[in-house]
């Protein structure tokens, strides 16, 4: 295969700006919802609309994306999630956007939104490979164009909502789903993706979708890695959809203050994920790995909770927010490396699918509980108890043995690994007489 840095390029520009999108979304819709109600507890159900979708629909579509390709997938989901923010500010711009059509088009925008994202990261490895790159490097660009979103998308959204309101700001994620959906046609060759729908066209859906559960439970490191990331995206989406809002009214910091607390977090991690792409490859990543989820968590909800009590400076705010943000940009990279690294491509869709749905299970319930709970207890206490309950998550996990395996599988020969992980050159060119593709792939994975 001849090497070309434009798949990269162009699967990473399509990322980049639907993610931009999304991150506008997340600022100006919990916003509108506090301005229209005051209620914390509808945050938490317009959070839990689009949460829910996005699970479900992603769970549920990877057979789909391996069947029909990946390039295909993304560019449908772009339009649909394109349409639906734009019908959102059309339908508040003619005063007819009551609160049961904008929850039916949010969850519009989370079912759309799921096979698009799991259909841009199930072309990544092919992408590294046709530019030959290291997995690590190609997913910690990844993770430069994830914290880069988390950059631009909040600061955007946080002067838009300042300046011209909430609901139509989200004109400007209407606009950045469809640049996703240009960049896929145009800088996506045509063929990208078609080895991940070539085995076994012939099969089910729910054939393909068990395929996509029997691999995940004989993989005990990727088990142990979906538990312990759904209890830090619960305690996360927690923080983005309910706490971190409430916190910028009761403190009188605003949007402003708040978008600039997610931008200088996002700036940072793209620090972070810079410094992951260039050397990742060659470090420890078990060592790493939980050092990095302690600093990009716990110390976020601690600082909120403190600065309620005590009147902190913004500057000091910031600070921890942009060493959370470091320490986060490595977190991606190795988890994306570890999961290419491990599942056959061939399956790549349907177990991302599940791998991302199980993790984000928690999602849905992390703006409901925060709302209910800072409803009886108030918010300083619930920001202290998700910053221990973070701590003890990402620590205490980490003793089990399945997590020594992180770097093992790095460690071997490409003649031991995976498809996924070896060179085209390398592969076999098909199962053995007698022997299914996913039993030949299994066999390699647990010598």
């Amino acid at each position: 295969m001849e090497r070309s840095l434009r798949p990269m390029g162009g699967v990473l520009a399509a990322m980049t700006v639907a993610m931009t999108g999304t991150r506008v979304s997340a600022i100006a819709l919990p916003w509108f919802v506090l301005e229209s109600t005051g209620s914390a507890m509808w945050m938490g159900v317009v959070a839990f609309a689009e949460t829910v979708p996005y699970v479900l629909v992603r769970a549920l579509t990877g057979p789909l994306v391996d069947r029909l390709g990946p390039r295909r997938m993304s560019w449908a989901a772009d339009v649909a999630s394109a349409s639906a923010a734009a019908a959102i500010v059309l339908l508040h711009t003619l005063d007819l956007l009551p609160m049961g059509a904008l929850i039916a088009l949010v969850v519009v925008i989370g079912a759309a939104r799921g096979p698009g994202d799991l259909a841009k990261e199930t072309m990544v490895p092919e992408a590294a490979e046709r530019a030959g790159m290291p997995l690590e490097r190609a997913t910690g660009l990844m993770g430069v164009t994830e914290r880069l979103a988390q950059t631009v998308g909040p600061a955007l959204g946080g002067a838009l909502v300042a300046v011209v309101g909430a609901v139509p700001s989200l004109s400007l994620s209407a606009g950045c789903f469809a640049l996703g959906s240009v960049a896929v046609a145009l800088a996506l060759p045509r063929g990208m993706g078609q080895q991940a729908s070539g085995h076994g066209e012939e099969e089910r859906y729910w054939r393909r979708f068990g395929q996509g559960l029997a691999f995940l439970r004989g993989e005990p490191l990727l088990l142990a890695v979906m538990a312990m990331v759904c209890v830090t995206n619960l305690l996360d989406a927690a923080f983005s959809q309910v706490l971190a809002p409430l916190w910028a009214k009761e403190s009188g910091h605003g949007t402003v203050v708040l978008g600039l607390n997610s931008s200088v977090m996002g700036l940072t991690a793209v620090g972070g994920s810079v410094v992951a792409a260039a050397v990742a490859h060659r470090m420890p990543r078990r060592p790493v790995f939980f050092v990095a989820f302690l600093f990009a968590g716990p110390p976020r909800f601690l600082i909120l909770a403190t600065d309620l009590g005590r009147d902190l400076p913004v500057w000091a705010i910031v600070a921890v927010f942009a060493v959370s943000g470091f320490g986060g940009g490595f977190l991606n990279p190795i988890l994306g490396a570890i999961s290419y690294e491990r599942v056959p491509r061939h399956l790549l869709g349907r177990v991302a699918g599940l791998q991302t749905s199980l993790s984000w299970a928690g999602i849905p319930l992390g703006g409901l509980l925060a709302g209910a709970t800072v409803a009886v207890a108030g918010l300083a206490p619930v920001l202290l108890v998700c910053g221990a309950a973070y701590a003890a998550t990402t620590s205490l996990t980490g003793l089990r043995p399945e997590w020594r395996e992180m770097d093992r599988l790095r460690a071997r020969p490409e003649s031991a690994r995976p498809e996924s992980a070896r060179p085209e050159s390398a592969r076999p060119a098909g199962p053995a007489p007698g022997e299914s593709a996913g039993t030949a792939d299994r066999a390699r994975l647990n010598e």
